[in-house]
């Protein structure tokens, strides 16, 4: 919520302030009895109130929860998360603006986002001529919403390889660490159950790795 407030409140919105200012009053009420001293410091200081000791106590909003925008901020999140993943797979810097174009963000019922998700996600709105290079798709609660971007003269695709099969080396030794372990029969005689969950879960994680390095390996061009 904090980094969607940052978008609201470079936009103007005196709104989103209040809510701000109003969430922490609160949390800084309801932690006071556990953490008296940072919780008092903050509070006089930002409110100019006698002490968050005499402070009335927060009480309900008497508002139930709305489950549309629930979903809606669910949806953001997950949006979001899965681009900014995406765009470390193309190999581009944190914050690094790139041309892109959202599909299907209407029957996602995140129109009204797009610009807080652009914002957030590091994309800049696409131009006349825009070349996709990449694209990642995002199944989301309504629709599944493409997201194609331009990372042409963005990428240096010699570091790009040799950070990849870097990545790439380690990951294969964790698959190899993990197939050993599990395929000693002694091993596994002896070891506790929970410590084998723990490799195998671990040697799940690392052979993802490898099939998605592998799979950036072959469409890095």
């Amino acid at each position: 919520y904090v980094e969607l407030a940052k978008v609201q409140i470079f936009g103007g919105s005196p709104h989103t302030t209040a809510v701000l200012a109003a969430v922490l009053d609160t949390l800084l009420k309801l932690l006071h009895p556990v953490m008296p001293f940072v919780t008092e410091t903050l509070w006089k200081t930002l409110t100019g109130g006698e002490s968050a000791v005499v402070a009335a106590w927060p009480e309900a909003s008497g508002f139930a929860p709305d489950p549309v925008a629930t979903q809606r901020i669910t949806d953001m999140q997950k949006l979001i998360t899965e681009v900014r993943r995406f765009r470390s797979d193309q190999g581009l810097a944190d914050r690094q603006k790139v041309p892109a174009r959202l599909s299907d963000i209407a029957a996602a019922g995140l129109s009204g986002q797009l610009p807080a998700i652009t914002s957030l996600a590091w994309l800049t709105e696409a131009g006349d001529g825009f070349t996709p290079s990449a694209a990642v798709e995002v199944r989301l609660s309504q629709s599944t919403v493409v997201v194609e971007v331009d990372t042409s003269g963005t990428v240096d695709v010699a570091a790009e390889r040799r950070r990849l099969e870097k990545d790439l080396a380690v990951a294969q030794k964790e698959m190899a660490t993990t197939a050993a372990k599990l395929g000693n029969d002694a091993f596994l005689a002896k070891a506790p159950a929970e410590v084998v969950d723990k490799i195998r879960g671990r040697q799940q994680v690392a052979t993802e790795e490898v099939e998605r390095i592998t799979a950036r390996l072959a469409g890095l061009k």
